[in-house]
């Protein structure tokens, strides 16, 4: 019995040494960091206002520079980009300069290059995305359209309702929204309907072969002036071709509108006037007229 009381009396002596240098590793410890605190405490205050005060100047400048911008630059989607890359590097330099006050600049170095590696490796799984930023960029210096344009891209038609620095966003004639990676937009070709303000309409049509075709030609000219929205000093009436029963015309008019409704309603009532007029003039039609729209181009 003494001697399993003496083996027990050793054993709580042993574990309350190890307990004693354990408690005092601890106290080691926090005494340590209590020191580190307190000796960089000047840093950390420092290190805090740069970081509050830098935060504030970096909004302060992007708001200077989005202000600007909107004066001097009319491109919103490159200056979007501008203003948030003046943000983002003021923001970087506010918080480097913090680190380095610290003395985490080598680590801030160590994670900049780690992220950099990473950088890499993003780049390669998501270069579509990449490709579309690119040819956002790309696109927001040519600047082959503009908001509220009518455009086509390959089978896309439509009016330009959003432009982004990743996608384009058309609204259809038929109300439907279609959204366009910018790529698709850069490597294909854009017909701009708006852009020149004009369209050309090609009419054609037949009379009979006794017709008198320099009336043809006055009546159908009359006709056109008639016509809201065509630009009567661009039309040319042109003969083109004698058939078996009919000498062929062809009317080449330009219409003060590129956008497709406007448009299809000017040759609309171009053709109705010209009929009218021909039948008021006893000018016969042996067969109906039909129109061939084409993009916009000189004769």
């Amino acid at each position: 019995m003494a001697f399993f009381l003496f083996k027990l009396r050793r054993r709580s002596q042993t574990i309350f040494m190890n307990l004693e240098k354990a408690l005092e590793l601890i106290s080691q410890k926090l005494n340590f960091w209590v020191s580190t605190v307190i000796k960089m405490l000047p840093n950390l205050l420092l290190a805090s206002l740069i970081l509050v005060v830098g935060i504030y100047l970096a909004k302060r400048v992007r708001d200077f520079a989005r202000r600007k911008l909107e004066v001097h630059f009319h491109n919103r989607t490159l200056g979007d980009l501008v203003i948030s890359l003046v943000y983002v590097v003021a923001i970087g330099i506010v918080i480097f300069t913090a680190l380095r006050i610290l003395n985490l600049d080598k680590t801030i170095t160590t994670a900049l290059a780690g992220a950099g590696i990473v950088g890499i490796a993003l780049a390669f799984a998501f270069q579509d995305i990449a490709a579309n930023f690119m040819s956002g960029i790309f696109l927001s210096f040519r600047r082959p359209f503009k908001i509220g344009e009518a455009i086509r891209i390959k089978d896309f038609e439509g009016f330009v309702e959003e432009i982004r620095l990743r996608d384009t966003t058309l609204k259809t004639y038929q109300g439907q929204l279609i959204i366009i990676p910018n790529r698709e937009v850069f490597q294909n070709a854009i017909i701009n309907f708006t852009r020149l303000g004009k369209r050309r309409a090609d009419i054609t049509g037949g009379v009979s072969k006794t017709a008198d075709l320099r009336k043809v030609q006055q009546v159908a000219l009359a006709a056109l002036k008639e016509v809201p929205g065509v630009i009567t000093d661009e039309t040319h009436f042109l003969f083109e071709n004698i058939g078996e029963s009919t000498i062929d015309f062809k009317v080449l008019i330009w219409v003060s509108s590129g956008e497709r409704m406007p448009y299809l309603q000017f040759y609309s009532d171009v053709i109705v006037h010209m009929t009218e007029a021909f039948r008021q003039n006893g000018i016969e039609l042996p067969f109906p007229m039909r129109a061939i729209v084409s993009a916009s181009r000189q004769p």
